[in-house]
């Protein structure tokens, strides 16, 4: 009753949010993260925003999800990158039909960017690093490691600002609910949207302690 509540008075308080979908080349894009140990029994949260955007080396947009999870991981993590090697997994198994059902209707997808914040679990799905203690993650989510050198899926590294993925993974205050509302969508109550604008993204969430990064200063067009 008290999560009903809860829900209840968010629809009332902004009743009228859409989200906003912008022309693009049709091309698959996904935000992956992961929050360690913050459920009950030790158990991690894996979340996910997957939106089609353009192809790699054009102006890159923030468009309207068309699929997000916000997931408990049920098997207890030994690790923060193991948590997150968790998600990009759930987020695959996830994509893979999109990309089916994109490639049926005429849109030839190239490798889906999966954008992670961690530097171990990109390394470690894309054969970039030596595993030593990590070997036990493959026994759960060496799958994703096939289809990433089959060149379906393509994983990279950003910093955790500007993951869109990371709203869904945590509790926050209302006051960061408020910052980061237009990103994800717009009312006609405050008719400020942030969607299709990479460059001013990373003022409105909260920054991670991760290297220091630039983030293009491209606008996006509809």
């Amino acid at each position: 009753m008290q999560a009903l509540t809860h829900f209840l008075n968010y629809c009332a308080t902004h009743p009228d949010a859409e989200i906003i979908y912008r022309a693009s080349d049709m091309v698959l894009h996904n935000h992956s993260d992961a929050a360690y140990l913050v459920a009950s029994e030790a158990r991690s949260r894996a979340g996910g925003f997957t939106f089609m955007g353009n192809h790699k080396g054009q102006p890159q947009i923030i468009n309207g999800a068309i699929s997000v999870i916000a997931k408990i991981i049920k098997s207890v993590m030994s690790s923060a990158a193991e948590a997150e090697v968790g998600a990009l997994f759930m987020n695959a198994k996830e994509i893979l039909p999109l990309r089916i059902t994109c490639e049926e209707l005429g849109h030839i997808q190239p490798a889906t960017p999966m954008r992670t914040d961690n530097n171990t679990a990109e390394g470690i799905m894309n054969s970039t690093i030596k595993q030593n203690r990590s070997k036990a993650i493959d026994m759960r989510f060496y799958w994703l490691k096939d289809p990433v050198s089959k060149g379906q899926f393509r994983i990279y590294w950003e910093p955790g600002h500007t993951n869109l993925a990371d709203y869904y993974t945590k509790h926050h205050p209302p006051c960061h609910h408020k910052r980061v509302r237009p990103v994800y969508t717009y009312t006609k109550q405050s008719p400020v949207s942030l969607q299709g604008c990479i460059e001013l993204l990373a003022r409105h969430l909260p920054k991670a302690k991760s290297p220091a990064h630039t983030i293009p200063s491209r606008m996006a067009r509809a």
